[in-house]
Parts: C-alpha cells; sequence; structure tokens
C-alpha cells in the first residue's frame, strides 16, 4: 500500500467462515454436544489403534526373539543328515559380510527316561563357545552354568518343562536312548548313555522348554556314531530380516551339497498368523473410528439445518455452491483433526508407557493381568512404530474428511429463496 507495509494474504472466506462456525456459540448446544462426541470418540479409536497394534508389535518382536534364542538365523544342513568338515562351510559362510557368527551341531530324536518317567527330545549337541555366536542360551539359563558341557563329561542341559516331566534337578542323572540301535545275537538292542543334569534353561516358549536337550557335541558325535561328521552349521546374521536373500545367496556359492533354511521358513506359519491377527485387528478398531468420523455427518447436517439464513445469504452475497460446500467441509475436517490429534498424542503417550500404566492398573485391582502361572510373556510388551502411526493417522484423516462430504453437498444446495422465504 502507499505507506510501504506489506499487507498479510488474507484467508479464503470460506475457511473464515468455517473456522467461525466451529467456534462459535449456537443458539443449539446439542450441535455443540455432539461435535464434541464425535472428537472424542476419533480420539479413543485412534487411540485404542495405536496402543492395541505397538502392544502386538512387541509382541511379534518378543516372541521373534524368543524364538530365536534357540532358532539360528540360517541353518545349513546337510542334503543325507550329516556335513563332514563344517569348518570349511563355516569359513566359506563368513565370507558374506553380513554373517556374525557360525556354530556347528548335532541334532537328532532321543528318549530320555528318569526313574518310571519317559519323554521324547530332540537331542542337540553344541559347543558351547560356538554356540554362544549364533543363540543366546546363557541369558536363559535358570540353573547351573551352559559351560558345563565339557567333552567326555556326558552332561545334559534340560529345558524347564522337559525337567519338571521328568521329575529331575541338577545332579540327577538321565538315560539317554538313541534310537538307532545296536544289532546283537539277541536282536537289535537300543543304544543307551547315562547323562547328567548340569542345567535348566527356560526361553518361554513351550515347544522349546518341553522338547530339547542340549549334551556336548563331542558326546552326541559318539552317542550316535556321527565320528567327527555333524548334522549342520547354524548362522547368525547382522540383520535377521536379509536372512531369505542370505540363504539364496549361500546356496549359490557352497560346494557342499547341503539344504538351507532360514528362520522365516521355518516357522512361516506361526509369524503368518501373528501378522493376519495385527492386519484384523487394525480393520476391527478402524471401525471404531469410522463410527465416530460419521458422527460428523449427523453433526454437519443439524449445524446445515440450523445456519439455512447464513447460507441463505452468503448465497445472495455472491458465494458459489462450491463455496458453501467448502464452508462445511472446514468445520467437518476441524472437528476430525482435533480429534485425530488428541487421539495421536494419547495413544504416542500411553504406547510408550505401557510398563508403567499396566502396573499401576494391576496394583488398582489388586490383581495380574498376565500371570506368570499361565502365560510364558507376562508382561505387557509394547513397540512403537511410526509406519503404523502414520498409516491410522492418514486413515482416520480420510474417514473424517468422507463423512463431511453429503452434508456439506446438502448446504450448498439449499435454494437461498426459500430459506429466506421461511
Amino acid at each position: 500500500n502507499r505507506t510501504g507495509y506489506v499487507l498479510p494474504m488474507a484467508l479464503p472466506y470460506e475457511l473464515m467462515i468455517g473456522l467461525r462456525y466451529t467456534r462459535a456459540k449456537r443458539r443449539n448446544h446439542f450441535i455443540s454436544f455432539i461435535s464434541l462426541i464425535s472428537m472424542l470418540g476419533i480420539a479413543l479409536g485412534v487411540t485404542a489403534l495405536i496402543v492395541v497394534l505397538s502392544v502386538m508389535n512387541g509382541f511379534q518382536t518378543e516372541l521373534r526373539s524368543r524364538i530365536l534364542a534357540v532358532v539360528s538365523h540360517v541353518q545349513i544342513s546337510g542334503a543325507n543328515g550329516e556335513i563332514a568338515g563344517w569348518e570349511e562351510v563355516a569359513r566359506d559362510s563368513a565370507k558374506l559380510p553380513e554373517v556374525r557368527g557360525a556354530a556347528p551341531y548335532v541334532q537328532a530324536q532321543g528318549m530320555l527316561s528318569f526313574g518310571q518317567s519317559v519323554r521324547g527330545a530332540m537331542v542337540r549337541g553344541i559347543l558351547p563357545d560356538e554356540e554362544e555366536k549364533v543363540a543366546d542360551f546363557r541369558a536363559h539359563i535358570k540353573e547351573g552354568k551352559l559351560e558345563s558341557l565339557q567333552p567326555d563329561a556326558f552332561n545334559i542341559v534340560l529345558g524347564s518343562e522337559l525337567a519338571r516331566a521328568l521329575g529331575v534337578f541338577p545332579g540327577d542323572k538321565v538315560t539317554v536312548i538313541a534310537p538307532q540301535g545296536v544289532v546283537t545275537p539277541a536282536g537289535v538292542v537300543p543304544r543307551l548313555k547315562t547323562f547328567t543334569v548340569s542345567g535348566i534353561f527356560e526361553v518361554g516358549m513351550y515347544e522349546y522348554d518341553s522338547g530339547l536337550a542340549l549334551i556336548r557335541m563331542e558326546d552326541a558325535q559318539k552317542l550316535y556314531r556321527m565320528e567327527d561328521r555333524v548334522s549342520g552349521v547354524r548362522l547368525k546374521l547382522d540383520d535377521l530380516f536379509r536372512a531369505p536373500w542370505i540363504a539364496r545367496e549361500l546356496a549359490n556359492t557352497l560346494t557342499v551339497p547341503a539344504y538351507i533354511s532360514d528362520w522365516t521358513r521355518s516357522h512361516a506359519n506361526f509369524f503368518r498368523a501373528v501378522q493376519i491377527e495385527k492386519n484384523m485387528m487394525f480393520i476391527i478398531l478402524s471401525l471404531i473410528v469410522a463410527v465416530a468420523a460419521f458422527n460428523i455427518v449427523s453433526t454437519l447436517v443439524m449445524a446445515v439445518t440450523d445456519k439455512q439464513a447464513d447460507i441463505a445469504i452468503l448465497r445472495t452475497l455472491g458465494a458459489s455452491p462450491r463455496s458453501i460446500m467448502a464452508v462445511f467441509m472446514v468445520q467437518g475436517a476441524l472437528i476430525g483433526f482435533i480429534g485425530l490429534g488428541l487421539g495421536i498424542v494419547g495413544g504416542v503417550t500411553l504406547a510408550l508407557n505401557v510398563d508403567v500404566v499396566v502396573p499401576f492398573i494391576e496394583r488398582m485391582l489388586g490383581t495380574q493381568l498376565m500371570s506368570k502361572e499361565v502365560y510364558y510373556i507376562s508382561n505387557l510388551p509394547s513397540e512403537l512404530q511410526w509406519r503404523d502411526v502414520a498409516t491410522i493417522t492418514g486413515v482416520s484423516f480420510v474417514l473424517s474428511l468422507v463423512a463431511t462430504i453429503y452434508p456439506s453437498w446438502r448446504a450448498s444446495r439449499v435454494n437461498p429463496a426459500e430459506a429466506l422465504r421461511y
């Protein structure tokens, strides 16, 4: 202007009127109440979505870590069940930069006997120092030590449920029966060997706690008559999600005939089921947001009825139907935006503090929500992923905008003459 000052750019009048309608004190307080309920409904739905998906992410990560405590990222096993010269296989595998560690193993089925109790189990022969490179057994030892598995000591470390089923404690002696028998004039006699229980582990997965027994690799080779051969080599990677690609790369580089599998294939059905559950929970909880978002429809329909005269005046002043539609879409979008903002703040805050909130609720109720006697995972894990937050934000905002279309279109169709006449 002539004074030299630059005037700020004026907001579009549709935006200004929409914001004024949202802030104004209406004659009909019921409309304000419905608007508040819509905001709180969207906030509650978004909060529930963020918290539930974060908890499911936490469970998925917790279960994956427990499974990978005993299952390697990549497993190389002999084509006929045995591999000779495992050191060469380990060296060839270590040439890939993604491979962090390699360890040999001997694995076979066996029968464990103590007194009158007999249980079948998977017997795994390991080298404790090498096994530490690919698994995390030491962190899950409840009694004894993994280092007790020394050559010719014939010690054994049992899963907690397997030890409980047999009724054994550290120091007790169990008999391991190998399925391969010895041919004698009296017939086939199974091979037996007495082992001393030197430790008990608990990884929190019933499959392994009840069916896995660890012995020294040299002892396993003697028991199953494998001489210096092993069942295979287990690998640990820097990035566990790269396991399928590394497995394919190893299949092209290894010179020995071998079968290569990764953790995503050995537990594919389990992780696929967890992912399906997460997707279904997202769809179900999104319906809460949808119901709250479509409450905006009733809010705007009543607002349009209440503002018939205002709409008519705006039309006579030259406002186009599109502008009238924009006014009420701004009003509805603002309701959704405020509810969405409250939901994101509440959901993120609660997801990051589940470990504090859940114990507080348990103290208030005087009970434990997830008892250790029933659940292997007794705490409620939470892992907030911003990708999920972004998806929830986008879906919720789109639902809020869609809910404004019909009442805004109805407002744009108001006949000014009829509205002013009555």
